[in-house]
Parts: C-alpha cells; structure tokens; sequence
C-alpha cells in the first residue's frame, strides 16, 4: 500500500537536526480498513480499496451497509481506491496504519481546497486593475472577452464564478515525523483545505527524497 486517508488538522512548526525551523501540516491518517480487494481475473483490474473513519449505520445507504457488512467491517464515512501493478497481498478488514511511510519520504497529498464563493477576476484569476484616474471606466472589470468580428465567445475564457472548493493535488512534500502512536503524520509545507478536512497521502508519482 502507498496510500492511506486522513484528516488535516491544522499547521505547526518543528526543528531539524541544525535548529532551523521547519513548517509543517499535521494529517491524522489511519488507521484505515481495506473494504474491498478487487483481482484482475473478476474486476479486470488489481485494486484496493480503503476504507476510513466510522460513520452510524443511519448514515448510510442500505447497500452501502451491505457492502460493509459483507466484510464484516463498521461502515466508514470515506472509501477510495488504489490501483495496484500486482494482485493485492492484503484481504478484505485488514487494517493500513501510518507505517507503510518513512520518514524522509517524499508525497504527493489530494484534498479539496477552501470554497470562496463568487469572486471577480482580479481575485480568481489575479488579473490587474484599472488606475482609478479620471475618466477610467474599467477599474475592476475583466475588460475585452472577445472581438466583434467572429461575433462568439471562445470556450476557456477566464471570467467571474466559482472560486476555489476544487480538487487539488500538492505533489513531493517531505515527511519530517511519523507518529505511529497517535497516527498524525508531520508533512512539510502546506496542503490543500481547512482544518479538518478530508486528505489523501500517497508515495509521490514524480521525484525522489533527498540525502
């Protein structure tokens, strides 16, 4: 396994071995249960799927709860999945800590990033301001969005709308500490949502750990 689900819980700071400071995001991750194990020969694929955090029956749909019950496992309020190369060693309720990681270790964290509601292009998309001079008549607009000879707007334009609340992946932080009593892993750097949200850590795809 390389991946495990976790919940942020805000930002610190640690110091390394030369007394510099080191800031760093707290994740409490795991422990997880793998709900399901699918095979190549059944699924077409090799897979695992982890389960994380117990949620009231009450709380989930009827064949959710016999998906879980088949397991024999508690129903859990996140499930994702990992693809694997090879057929999958560990069976269906057995349980992934934070000691498949290393400290040193390089990762990649997914989560969903603070929603901000509606905001203009000068927040969304940090576009510049018109001078507030006399006569300017475009002080916070977008300005032009097309031309009057093809008479369309073309698809991609950066505009007004939704800003943030959007998947996000920050890729190769450092693990300055794993903590295998209290599950928190210690990851330098920030990550993607508030305190409290749900977040994936996985063995960085691109780039090694430094000596």
């Amino acid at each position: 396994m390389t991946l495990i689900l976790g919940r942020k819980r805000g930002m610190t700071q640690l110091f390394d071995g030369d007394g510099a400071v080191v800031p760093v995001t707290v994740v409490e991750a795991g422990p997880c249960v793998v709900t399901q194990v699918k095979s190549r020969e059944k699924h077409g694929y090799d897979a695992l799927q982890l389960g994380f955090e117990d949620v009231p029956d009450s709380r989930v749909a009827k064949p959710q709860r016999g998906h879980f019950k088949a397991v024999g496992v508690a129903p859990k309020r996140f499930l994702r999945e990992e693809r694997l190369a090879a057929p999958a060693t560990l069976e269906a309720g057995a349980a992934v800590g934070i000691d498949i990681f290393t400290v040193g270790q390089l990762v990649d964290v997914i989560g969903t990033s603070k929603g901000r509601g509606f905001a203009g292009t000068i927040k969304r998309h940090g576009f510049s301001r018109g001078s507030e001079t006399h006569g300017c008549m475009n002080v916070r607009q977008p300005g032009s969005i097309g031309t009057k000879r093809t008479g369309k707007l073309f698809p991609g334009k950066r505009m007004s709308g939704h800003f943030g609340s959007e998947r996000i992946t920050t890729k190769n932080l450092k693990l300055v500490r794993v903590d295998a009593e209290r599950n928190l892993l210690f990851i330098k750097g920030s990550v993607p949502g508030p305190n409290g949200s749900f977040v994936q850590v996985q063995t960085a795809k691109t780039g090694t750990a430094k000596a």
